[in-house]
C-alpha cells in the first residue's frame, strides 16, 4: 500500500462530516498517555487482525465500537472501522483477507492520527 500519500488521503477523509467528529477525549486519551503509543500501535495491530484484516470480519460494519480504546476512535477517524469504509475510502477490497502490508497500512493510518490528535505535543513512547 502507498503510505506516500496517506497523509492526504487522512486529511480528506477528516473533511467528511462524520469523521471529523471523533477526537481523543477522557478515557481513550488517557490511554495513550499510561502506555504510550508504541504499545497503542501494538494493540492496534492485534485488533486490525482479529476485527478487520478476516475476509468476512464477525459483525462486519458494526464490529468497531465508538470508545473504550483510542484504535477504536481512531478506526472511525480514518475510516478504517470496517470493510465497507476500508474499500470505499482505501481502496482496499473486501472479500479477501488482508495482506501483511494492508495490515500495516491501516496501522499506520490509524497510529498517525492518534499522534497528529497530539499535535503540537508529542505522546509518550
Amino acid at each position: 500500500m502507498d503510505t506516500e500519500g496517506l497523509d492526504q488521503r487522512l486529511a480528506r477523509i477528516s473533511q467528511h462530516h462524520f469523521r471529523a467528529k471523533f477526537h481523543l477525549r477522557g478515557r481513550d486519551r488517557a490511554i495513550v498517555d499510561l502506555r504510550g503509543i508504541n504499545t497503542v500501535r501494538k494493540h492496534a495491530h492485534e485488533l486490525i487482525g482479529q476485527r478487520l484484516a478476516p475476509a468476512e470480519p464477525r459483525n462486519d460494519g458494526k464490529q468497531t465500537p465508538y470508545r473504550g480504546h483510542p484504535v477504536f476512535v481512531a478506526q472511525h477517524a480514518t475510516a478504517t472501522c470496517c470493510r465497507n469504509c476500508l474499500e470505499r475510502w482505501h481502496g482496499i477490497k473486501k472479500g479477501r483477507d488482508l495482506d501483511e502490508g494492508e495490515r500495516e497500512y491501516v496501522v499506520e493510518a490509524i497510529c498517525r492520527w492518534i499522534v497528529k490528535e497530539y499535535a503540537p505535543a508529542t505522546p509518550p513512547e
